[in-house]
Parts: structure tokens; C-alpha cells; sequence
């Protein structure tokens, strides 16, 4: 995402301000990821105007369209957080480039689009119109390009091809179909060749018969070339190879199939030999829970290196996805930490992914990853090259909180 250097400063600067302010204790009862809507004080040091335009417009400002907004923010109404339309946050920090990526893969935490296929405006490849969910907004190319790291996507045998439907009862059908998976699969390889330092990781619920032919598709789109292998996958519990060496070996596609047989006939690992995950859907969703899905082993299972937590509704409900990517999911998060034996999420997959009362799934991303990298509340607040609890008071930031590395 291009951003000017005074875009950027602005943006840094008003992160600043909040910050001080938290750090005050003028939102001290304010949860993360909420906005006080009654709180004149919090909203003044917000720096809320209706008077800025013209990408002048900082983090929480009122707004009237995108281009409002400064680098890394876009406009959105979130009436369960606020009144009229602000400026909220679009894109996750990059922890690679904000601090290192010498770690083990399982020391990050990625963030994760939910049916990242399945998006409101793709138009009907069948002839017929579609009748069915859709879970996002954004093409996959900018979900990649707003940080998304992982990608869940649904294949099935569909017109002797590979297809990306939201279905049931393992078949695919012309008012469920999105697109031949090989579209979705150009993609992420133009967006990995034009990123050398990414990587991305595909989780699929598997519902494809024909012989090789998710190979067939990996190979056609060309992304056979940037494979994790499975040899390399840790058993155990241990960990897994430091990202530095992944992109070094170009080894920068990790993928994880719903269906056991493929890892043997196919080369493609079985998703729950690796990682534990909770229960997706409503059942995932009570405040104080997460318990695992019946496909994985329990959460606490530390053979596997890898956590993966979902938090969004059986019924994808965009009107009320603001509330639940916000203070709902950073509390669930929180939650499954101690369900899973005190480790937190490596992935954290939300429907509707940029939508939120302010930081959303992005904050919580960089929470997770703060906690992860060096113990601390915030990635931002992490001290460059430290791994233990070294952390930098809010008000202290400057250029590095709110950074949109891309």
C-alpha cells in the first residue's frame, strides 16, 4: 500500500496521543479494541473532526469516503462502536519487517481470512446465480495485500476441475460455485513472486476425489515452485524451521488439507497432524469457552506446534462482524491462550476481516504477536531485537506504532 512520509507521521502521531491517553487512564475503562462513544474527553484527545478530508484524516477521525483517510486507514460505520462513519484501521502490521523473521514459523502469528474465496461481489461463473454465504469483501489479492497470511479456502471436484464452492454434503453445485480454484491460485502466486519474503499458508476443507487433483491445480498455477515440503513439517511439538530459512529456500506455500488420505497419496500434510484448532462457528463464539473441534486433538495438545483459533458465526453476519473482530475476539483470544496450555494463536480467522470498531482483527494480530515475540501487549511496543519482556511504554512509539510495512 503506497503511503506518503507525511501520511505516515500523521498517522504515528495520533497513535501517540492515544496512547498517552491510555496510559493516563482517560479511557481506563475502555477495553482494547473499543471506542467510547459517551467519553467527550477520550474522543477530544482522539482528535475525531469532521473538518479533515483529503487523507488528512487520522485514526478515528469522522469521514465521509476512503480517500478521507490517511495511510493505512479507510472510512466504515460501525454502529455497535460509534456514531456516523471514522477512520479505522486496514492493513496488519508486518512483524517480519517491523522486527525480525529469524524465529521458528510457529513464533508468529498470522492473520487469517475465514472462506477468503467467497466474496460479495464475485460474479457467477455457472450461468446460474448463486445462492449461498459469502464470508468477505475483498479480493484475495487484497486481503494479501492488507496482510492476511492465511487464506481458508473450500475445494471441490466441480465440471471435471477443481472449483472453490461454499456447498454442502461434499458437492458442489452451479448456485454454490465462486471460481475454478486455479483462479484463486494465480493469486497467491503472483502476489508470493512479487512479495519474496512472504509467506502464506492455505488451510482446505477438502472435498476433492479426483486423483491428483489438487497437485494438478498447485502445478498448473505454479505454485509447486515456492512448496513447503512435508518432510520439513516438525513432529512432536517441535518447532518448526525459522522463517529467515523459508525464504531463503523459497519455501514460502505451506498447505494443510482437511482430507487424511492426501498426505499420502498427494504429498500434502493432514491438517491436524500439525495443529490443534477450536470449534469454529456459534459454538466457538461463547464468551469464557474454546474448546477444540472434533477433528483436533485437544488444544492443550502441545505435540502439535501449531494453534489455530477461529472466531466468527455459522451465518456469516456482516452487520454485526464489527463488534465480534473487535473487543469480542481479543477476549477469546485471551481465552484459548489458557485453553491451549498457555500458547497463543499462530492464526486467527475472522469473517468480514477488515471490519471492526477501530483496530479489529488487525490490533488483535499485532496483540497475539506482541505476546509472542517478546511478551508484550503490543508487536509495536516490542523493543527491536529483544525476545523477552522488553517493552516500550505507548507513549514512547513514535514511527513504529500503527506502521504500514508492505
Amino acid at each position: 500500500m503506497a503511503s506518503s512520509v507525511n501520511a505516515e507521521s500523521s498517522l504515528h502521531a495520533e497513535i501517540m496521543a492515544i496512547g498517552a491517553a491510555i496510559e493516563h487512564g482517560v479511557r481506563k475503562n475502555l477495553k482494547p479494541g473499543r471506542v467510547c462513544t459517551d467519553c467527550p474527553v477520550a474522543i477530544d484527545i482522539l482528535g475525531a473532526s469532521a473538518s479533515c478530508s483529503n487523507g488528512k484524516c487520522k485514526f478515528l477521525d469522522t469521514c465521509s469516503n476512503d480517500k478521507d483517510c490517511a495511510a493505512g486507514l479507510y472510512c466504515f460505520s460501525c454502529p455497535l462502536g460509534f456514531s456516523g462513519s471514522r477512520c479505522i484501521r486496514s492493513s496488519v502490521t508486518d512483524p517480519f519487517k517491523l522486527l525480525n523473521n529469524s524465529l521458528p514459523f510457529n513464533k508468529y502469528a498470522y492473520l487469517t481470512t475465514h472462506n477468503s474465496y467467497a466474496i460479495d461481489t464475485e460474479p457467477s461463473h455457472t450461468g446460474f446465480p448463486r445462492i449461498t454465504f459469502t464470508n468477505q469483501e475483498d479480493s484475495v489479492t487484497e486481503q494479501l495485500n492488507n496482510g492476511a497470511r492465511g487464506l481458508m479456502l473450500d475445494t471441490y471436484d466441480f465440471g471435471d476441475d477443481v472449483w472453490l464452492c461454499h456447498s454442502f454434503a461434499g458437492h458442489c453445485f452451479e448456485i454454490t460455485a465462486f471460481r475454478p480454484a486455479i483462479d484463486t491460485m494465480r493469486e497467491i502466486e503472483a502476489f508470493l513472486a512479487a512479495h519474496p519474503t512472504e509467506i502464506v499458508t492455505l488451510i482446505l476443507e477438502d472435498y476433492v476425489q479426483a486423483p491428483n487433483g489438487l497437485t494438478k491445480v498447485f502445478n498448473d498455477s505454479g505454485l509447486l515452485n515456492y512448496w513447503f515440503p512435508l518432510s520439513e513439517m516438525p513432529q512432536n511439538g517441535e518447532d518448526w524451521p525459522l522463517v529467515s530459512d523459508m525464504v531463503a529456500k523459497n519455501h514460502r506455500l505451506i498447505v494443510f488439507t482437511s482430507m487424511a488420505s492426501k498426505q499420502d497419496t498427494e504429498g500434502i500434510a493432514y491438517q491436524w497432524n500439525f495443529m490443534v484448532e477450536n470449534q469454529y462457528g456459534y459454538g466457538g463464539m461463547y464468551s469464557g469457552m474454546c474448546s477444540n473441534r472434533t477433528e483436533s486433538s485437544p488444544l492443550d495438545d502441545t505435540s502439535k506446534s501449531l494453534v489455530f483459533i477461529n472466531y466468527f458465526p455459522t451465518i456469516p453476519d456482516s452487520w454485526n462482524a464489527c463488534g465480534q473482530n473487535s473487543e469480542e475476539l481479543i477476549d477469546m483470544l485471551q481465552t484459548c491462550y489458557h485453553k491451549a496450555g498457555n500458547r497463543w494463536a499462530n492464526f486467527v480467522a475472522v469473517d468480514y476481516y477488515k471490519r471492526s470498531d477501530g483496530g479489529g482483527a488487525f490490533q488483535a494480530t499485532d496483540m497475539v504477536n506482541g505476546k509472542l515475540l517478546c511478551g508484550c501487549d503490543d508487536i509495536h511496543t516490542c523493543q527491536p531485537n529483544s525476545t523477552s519482556r522488553a517493552c516500550t511504554p505507548m507513549r514512547t512509539i513514535q514511527k513504529k506504532f500503527f506502521a504500514h510495512e508492505k
